[in-house]
């Protein structure tokens, strides 16, 4: 999960994202305003302790300079207390741990007491479903944030993100997304190449999320059905957007990245064809969606979730002179030398991090939450075509007034009542 400090150090000096805002690592002081403290020491929240939480605070606290994890927040106090054991595992990262008891929030509400806990900058890693709400409250606090993909889960919540973005931009406010692949050296110097013509025009991409599929916590009798659905915030689409949303947005991201653009329309298919019980609650077990840029060219998407079948997590490009594994960071120029990445390599998950936190200390904070918010909406564009059996234009899809989201976040509220989609007869917008 981490990398040495001379490694990140030695991958951000030819980091492209960094050389265009002129950050660099270092001992460099915090422009003024960046944050609270009196002096450097950036002070971190993290809401959302499940495993991706406890990851992306362990990465924070190993980026360069001075920096304090000082409070935490989750729906479950046992996600709290696991996050906690965890960090205190890492020898490199204890002493930046100032977590008292008090500062260990529990419920759905946490995230206004980790807010508020005197920090300089919060991690959003909860169900994505909270992400917009969680965002608006940051941002409208001032504070820097880091938040994980996708970063909604339905139109009305993209809409929210984009708003919050621009806020966060005037305000002067570094936003990190976690697509991690726009810190990946493999993946920037492929792009770049593939972007310079090292096959031609892009005529189409073809991008894959295929696997056996996730977790379940079996129901428990002293459970509410809101307690259940977060518990198993992946099966539920007001948390979890499907799995087109959750972990396809990876993928659909590399293709957007290469286009330099947005779909303007999708259709496609899919369906509940193995995963059918009562606890997989509402998602399908897999998606094929062809999307369209506005040149013409295509993208074909597929996602799945069913066991014992053929798994790829891949992206590739077809050209006019040639192909691409973008993934595996290999170009196959037509009659010419194939060309294939062997530089040095680093944890984008740990670059991600030492990144923002550069760019912030150097007072040029990193804004990525429009590309976030739009390469989730081409996610949920895909799953709206799906559902509903239509093709479904972008700007149509982008101003659904429909929500996903319950009418109130408490343990008593009844959330949205699982509903599975039927092509045909489904309305998305």
């Amino acid at each position: 999960m981490t990398q040495p400090a001379s490694s990140r150090r030695e991958f951000l000096k030819t980091s492209s994202l960094l050389a265009a805002g002129g950050a660099a690592l270092g001992s460099l002081s915090l422009a003024r305003g960046v944050h609270a403290g009196a002096d450097d020491t950036i002070k971190v929240g993290l809401i959302g302790c499940g495993g991706r939480g406890t990851g992306a605070a362990a990465q924070a606290l190993h980026t360069t300079g001075p920096v304090k994890l000082v409070a935490v927040g989750d729906a479950f106090q046992d996600r709290v207390d696991r996050c906690m054991h965890e960090l205190e595992k890492d020898a490199e990262i204890k002493d930046r741990l100032d977590v008292p008891v008090e500062r260990r929030f529990v419920g759905l509400d946490c995230y206004k007491n980790v807010i508020d806990a005197g920090v300089d900058l919060v991690i959003l890693a909860t169900p994505p479903g909270f992400r917009p709400i969680h965002l608006a409250a940051a941002v409208e606090a001032g504070k820097h944030v880091f938040m994980e993909k996708p970063v909604a889960v339905d139109a009305p919540g993209v809409r929210s993100v984009l708003e919050s973005a621009q806020k966060a931009k005037q305000k002067g406010l570094g936003l990190g997304v976690g697509l991690q692949r726009h810190h990946q050296a493999e993946y920037l110097e492929t792009i770049k190449r593939l972007q310079d013509g090292a096959i031609g025009d892009i005529v189409n991409t073809r991008v894959y999320w295929n696997g056996a599929g996730v977790w379940v916590h079996p129901r428990t009798p002293d459970q509410s059905e809101m307690q259940y659905q977060v518990r198993n915030w992946y099966y539920f689409n007001w948390l979890c957007g499907d799995h087109i949303v959750e972990q396809h947005i990876h993928n659909l991201d590399v293709s957007n990245w290469l286009k330099g653009a947005y779909p303007v329309r999708c259709q496609g298919l899919g369906g509940r064809q193995v995963r059918t019980g009562s606890e997989f609650g509402e998602i399908y077990d897999h998606f094929a969606c062809e999307y369209e840029y506005a040149d013409g060219t295509r993208m074909f998407s597929y996602c799945r979730h069913i066991p014992n079948c053929w798994d790829s997590v891949s992206e590739h490009a077809q050209g006019t002179k040639g192909t691409a594994d973008i993934s595996g960071s290999l170009i196959k120029p037509t009659g010419g030398e194939t060309w294939k990445y062997r530089g040095k390599r680093a944890n984008p998950y740990q670059v991600e991090h030492d990144d923002l936190f550069a760019s912030i200390r150097a007072g040029n904070p990193l804004n990525e939450g429009e590309n976030g918010a739009l390469s989730s909406m081409t996610a949920i564009l895909g799953r709206m075509a799906v559902y509903s059996g239509k093709m479904l234009k972008w700007e149509d899809a982008l101003n659904s007034k429909i929500s996903l989201a319950p009418a109130e976040y408490t343990w008593e509220a009844t959330p949205p009542v699982p509903t599975i989609a039927v092509p045909g007869q489904t309305a998305v917008v």
